[in-house]
């Protein structure tokens, strides 16, 4: 394989990548926790854009429930979120491992 055939392949593959980067920030994924009382919801490029709480799990006695059920699903939403990116990822990459994804 000649170095201009390796440099346009590369090219290629650079510019699917930023593609998927931008498909990624249009998906979401939805994460819940306290039995769906916190709905976090996370683009797929890992960035949080709402989390709804049911009224019912707001206890100004226990605000540290409340704390613990947010970030329990702030850290599922951005699991799932590096998942379907990693996943996303795999697909361009063929399972080579690219740092950052």
């Amino acid at each position: 394989m000649n170095i201009a055939k390796m440099m346009k392949e590369a090219q290629r593959m650079q510019e699917r990548m930023a593609e998927t980067q931008n498909e990624l920030a249009a998906r979401t994924v939805e994460a819940t926790a306290g039995g769906g009382k916190i709905k976090v919801t996370a683009t797929g490029a890992g960035d949080i854009v709402s989390i709804k709480i049911d009224p019912q799990v707001v206890d100004p006695q226990d605000v540290e429930f409340l704390e613990d059920l947010v970030l329990t699903g702030v850290k599922q939403a951005l699991e799932d979120a590096k998942a379907l990116a990693g996943a996303e990822m795999g697909k361009l990459t063929g399972g080579l491992k690219i740092p950052g994804f």
